[in-house]
């Protein structure tokens, strides 16, 4: 992977952007607050283009503090059947990674924090560059990088100085602490702690191990921290959002859109009033997880 400085047409190196990150912000806000944002996941392009740019308003209209956009993918090794189903939807709709930008307008228009979740193949054949300053120019706020590690992302932590991105790195309970610093050292925005190894999907319960893996993180250097995979009720949210930043659910709010086949979408006035009901019913249980009961 190369490391090549970008230029501006004078011939001077691009320099780092001092802009604020909005994802900090939000969470700054809500710590004030004592409470936990809620970040929600849909795929871009599920079930069609214009139904999911509905679905991405609906969401955050209906409770989601933050929206990750995903870039649907032929090959995603984290994602459970639920979002491996969507995405597929999207893949045959013939949806490219040029058109989530529409998605991000989208969300930050609405008042949400827009961030891409995407494998990093996509954004690498894309142009990496490219990328951040489509980005940034449609009101992005940061990449969510499953399958990227800080050691293998020099071009990508140039790009987002740069255009004043954040950069979200996964951590799990097999971290190392000296993983876990290096992790903390590079993010920006928050760091998203997976729940436990293995593929997403809804779980029936959630085992003590994110709660230990957030202060461990936290000890490590990180300012906010998130923890996703396994959220699907409003129960296990509050549980999560008691001690994490940040809860991030996406099976759940797939699953509202998809019937009981779990493999074709529903129609669209069906989907989107399941998905805000299903975003207001987890949004409830998140931003409620610290009230005195």
């Amino acid at each position: 992977m190369t490391n090549a400085t970008v230029t501006t047409p004078s011939g001077q190196p691009l320099g780092i952007s001092h802009k604020p990150s909005p994802t900090e912000a939000m969470f700054d806000e809500f710590k004030a607050a004592n409470k936990p944002a809620f970040i929600g996941y849909l795929p871009y392009g599920f079930p069609d283009s214009d139904y999911s740019l509905k679905a991405f308003r609906t969401m955050v209209e209906h409770g989601v503090d933050a929206v990750e956009i995903g870039l649907p993918y032929s090959d995603p090794v984290m994602d459970g059947p639920v979002i491996q189903a969507a995405s597929q939807i999207a893949i045959d709709n013939g949806e490219k990674i040029a058109n989530v930008f529409k998605a991000v307008e989208t969300v930050a228009n609405a008042g949400g924090v827009p961030l891409v979740m995407s494998y990093w193949n996509l954004i690498y054949h894309y142009g990496v560059e490219r990328f951040a300053r489509d980005f940034e120019n449609a009101g992005g706020a940061g990449l969510i990088t499953p399958d990227l590690i800080p050691d293998e992302a020099g071009e990508w932590i140039e790009a987002s100085d740069r255009h004043g991105l954040d950069r979200i790195f996964l951590v799990s309970p097999d971290s190392t602490d000296s993983r876990l610093k290096v992790v903390a050292g590079n993010a920006r925005g928050f760091v998203y702690a997976a729940a436990r190894m293995g593929v997403t999907g809804e779980r029936s319960t959630i085992d003590a191990s994110p709660e230990e893996l957030v202060a461990r993180t936290r000890n490590a250097g990180a300012k906010n921290v998130c923890v996703g995979i396994g959220v699907s009720t409003a129960e296990q949210g509050a549980r999560v959002g008691s001690y994490a930043d940040g809860v991030i659910v996406g099976s759940a709010l797939v699953h509202t859109m998809l019937d009981e086949s779990g493999k074709n979408a529903v129609d669209e006035a069906t989907g989107l009033k399941a998905l805000a009901a299903k975003a207001e019913e987890l949004a409830d249980g998140v931003h409620n997880a610290r009230v005195a009961k």
